[in-house]
């Protein structure tokens, strides 16, 4: 890798044992089985949250601001945060990795904001997605119409031409859940989409609280001031969430505020949960 590349993405800034410790993982050497380790134990550590945006303080997307956000404040963060500290580690580590942005909801179609990664490892490319919310535990080999299990949700990928869709199956057949081209991105990418999904009115990451949790079997959401608890046989439970039960349920979700953070979060929900739709 270049250094004019090390630079845009500021690897050489992140304490990657650091990191390690955060999710409680072993330094390791590039392997398949390596990355999907490292993948399942930071999608199962580090939340998917959306607080700073719904707060209107977001920190930006600089690698030492977001290592200190998720690492050492241990907070959650969203796609950008969580893929672009991931992709550090991954090439701090050894591994080959590209950077992608993909369209959420194809069919709708959803904006062209989420960011994932391309990772080349023991001679085969694979998606890594850690920041799509109560989605994807593991990485999937980019092989067009391969299913792989994710904590116990069956999802693949379908591929037309440069296009790779990954769909998950439910109830009523297999649904797109975003779609990606094979163009690499750069830090201005990212922070161009960021500032719609943080800033913009018509952003639901700056409107409305999301939360998501995903482990073997189990997906809890909390949207707005709705708790969902999916579980991967079907069963599902709603349970509505006060201002005065925000605490203990984010906590329960991993999410620790500053005593602050908590009243301002608190002040929006009894505010707004009553005149907006999550979109």
């Amino acid at each position: 890798m270049s250094e004019h590349i090390r630079d845009e993405w500021q690897i050489g800034s992140l304490d990657v044992d650091e990191y390690l410790a955060r999710i409680s993982h072993p330094r390791v050497e590039p392997s398949s089985a390596a990355l999907r380790s490292l993948h399942e134990a930071h999608v199962r550590t580090i939340p998917f949250e959306n607080v700073d945006a719904v707060l209107g303080a977001h920190p930006g997307l600089d690698l030492p601001v977001i290592a200190d956000k998720l690492v050492r404040r241990r907070r959650g963060g969203y796609c950008f945060e969580h893929a672009l500290l991931f992709a550090a580690v991954l090439e701090n580590l050894g591994f080959d990795v590209q950077r992608r942005m993909a369209r959420t909801q194809p069919h709708r179609p959803g904006y062209r904001t989420h960011m994932m990664l391309r990772v080349r490892v023991d001679g085969e490319d694979h998606l890594a997605d850690v920041g799509f919310g109560a989605g994807m535990l593991r990485p999937m080999p980019l092989r067009d119409g391969v299913v792989v299990d994710q904590a116990g949700w069956k999802h693949r990928l379908v591929r037309d031409g440069a296009l790779w869709t990954l769909e998950k199956e439910g109830a009523g057949g297999w649904e797109a859940l975003h779609s990606s081209d094979e163009m690499p991105q750069h830090l201005t990418d990212y922070l161009v989409a960021n500032h719609f999904i943080a800033t913009h009115p018509k952003s639901p990451f700056s409107r409305k609280l999301v939360v998501m949790r995903l482990d073997h079997g189990i997906s809890r959401r909390l949207v707005g001031d709705e708790l969902t608890v999916e579980h991967a046989d079907g069963h599902v439970t709603t349970t509505r969430i006060t201002p005065t039960q925000l605490d203990d349920t984010l906590r329960q979700l991993d999410v620790v505020l500053t005593p602050e953070e908590l009243a301002a979060l608190q002040r929006h929900q009894e505010s707004t949960l009553d005149q907006l739709d999550f979109e």
